[in-house]
């Protein structure tokens, strides 16, 4: 098992280019099954999570032609649909939590999808209820086999229909659009997610000959249609690196440019982090984050605590939380974070306490940050990554972080973020890989 031997306390300086999006690309990936023909995909992060379902999608079939860094073709047009019943299968697909959305394609193509009860984070119950649930509406047959925790999904014709989701669920949203763009008739699909990476899904599936209006809110309307053919789609920034650059430039007292950032689609993303008083400028796409030696979090306008909460887009996304309970710990001033998505994703605040951070965990969705204001640092520890971004989290903590911290299981960051020790490395830290 890899770790990070942070030595930190040091100031950065320079540019990043975030890598592309994570969360669209898995999106992007599954949509390749909805086709015969050549899908050329540009801007593809290079991480562990996606180059799994690289893989995935690979064994089943599909020729895959590397263009260069970044930019692949991708053609399903000879699916392996037997693989799909392998113990193979079953190994690849359960390790990855974005593999469930390959599900609406192979339904909407080839009448049948399975997949195993995928992996991921360890952030609490992530239901899929509401991908089932939409299929079944669409006319698919579903099983689920609880002795080997395998789902299926089967229909010799989908029909349109009128969906209202329970939950604004992303996957659950891409998954089922993508089954109802080769359905017979009209599908709305109503409390659909409507984040940035969902539109660009939409506008992919369009560029392919599918009929969707509604893009950009909660109401999608989608004409199904007989076939859909090839298309080229370049992958969007991705807005959590984004933030997480954010909150490092500021909790280390760095200056950083972060190029290239697709600034209209970060919607209120800057607006929070200028809420914990970090000074940031737009210049044209890039985001110019000057060196602070102090920054103060806001209050509400009545004088008390600011809270700050995650919500479905256009709401904070909770991706981004674990980044502002970190950067808060040295902020002037006081917060409430409120996870209200996943009830374990705060349990990584322990190891911030044993860092010197002020921190109440209030219940295992509310923490309130006492912020030190530079004026103690926290001090450098051992401790080992629970997921993605509080694994980033923690990194950033230790780059800020008085003498040495070592980080286990490095592989939960790789999942996330491309080269993070070495594009960092680059700006002045000092972060090695060893094990």
């Amino acid at each position: 098992m890899a770790s990070f031997e942070i030595h930190g306390g040091k100031k950065l300086k320079g540019e990043l280019i975030p890598q592309g999006a994570k969360n669209e690309a898995l999106q992007i990936l599954c949509a390749v099954l909805l086709t015969p023909e050549k899908v050329t995909i540009s801007n593809i992060p290079d991480i562990i999570d996606v180059n799994k379902l690289i893989n995935l999608l690979q064994v089943m079939g599909v020729k895959i032609e590397k263009v260069e860094k970044g930019t692949y073709i991708f053609q399903a047009k000879e699916i392996d649909i037997d693989y799909l019943g392998s113990e193979d299968f079953k190994n690849r697909a359960g390790s990855l939590r974005g593999s469930i959305m390959i599900v609406g394609p192979l339904l909407a193509r080839f009448g049948k999808g399975y997949i195993p009860k995928p992996g991921g984070d360890k952030i609490g119950r992530r239901r899929l209820d509401t991908h089932f649930e939409g299929f079944m509406k669409l006319g698919a047959a579903f099983n689920y086999d609880a002795n080997d925790h395998f789902y299926s999904v089967e229909a010799t014709e989908l029909k349109g229909c009128y969906i209202h989701l329970d939950e604004a669920s992303v996957t659950g949203t891409a998954n089922i659009l993508m089954a109802a763009v080769l359905a017979v008739g009209k599908t709305t699909i109503y409390n659909a997610a409507c984040e940035p990476y969902l539109q660009q899904l939409c506008k992919m599936l369009n560029s392919m000959g599918a009929n969707i209006t509604g893009i950009g809110s909660n109401m999608l309307h989608i004409e199904g249609v007989t076939e859909l053919k090839g298309c080229f789609h370049r992958v969007l920034s991705d807005m959590i690196e984004i933030g997480s650059f954010i909150g490092l430039a500021a909790m280390t007292g760095s200056e950083i440019t972060i190029k290239d950032v697709s600034y209209d689609d970060l919607g209120i993303i800057p607006q929070v982090f200028k809420k914990l008083g970090i000074k940031l400028e737009r210049r044209g796409d890039d985001i110019f984050i000057p060196e602070q030696d102090s920054y103060e979090i806001e209050t509400f306008i009545d004088g008390s605590i600011l809270t700050i909460s995650d919500a479905p887009w256009p709401g904070f996304t909770p991706d981004l939380l674990s980044i502002i309970l970190v950067v808060a710990t040295q902020a002037k001033g006081s917060v409430l974070i409120h996870q209200k998505m996943f009830e374990s994703r705060l349990f990584f605040v322990d190891k911030l306490i044993d860092m010197g951070a002020q921190i109440i965990l209030c219940d295992p969705h509310r923490a309130t940050v006492i912020g030190m204001n530079h004026e103690h640092s926290l001090k450098g520890i051992s401790m080992t990554s629970p997921d993605i971004r509080a694994g980033v989290s923690l990194l950033i903590a230790a780059l800020s972080a008085k003498g040495k911290s070592v980080i286990h299981n490095i592989e939960q960051i790789d999942r996330g973020y491309q080269d993070i020790d070495i594009r960092l490395n680059n700006l002045g830290a000092d972060i090695r890989r060893i094990g």
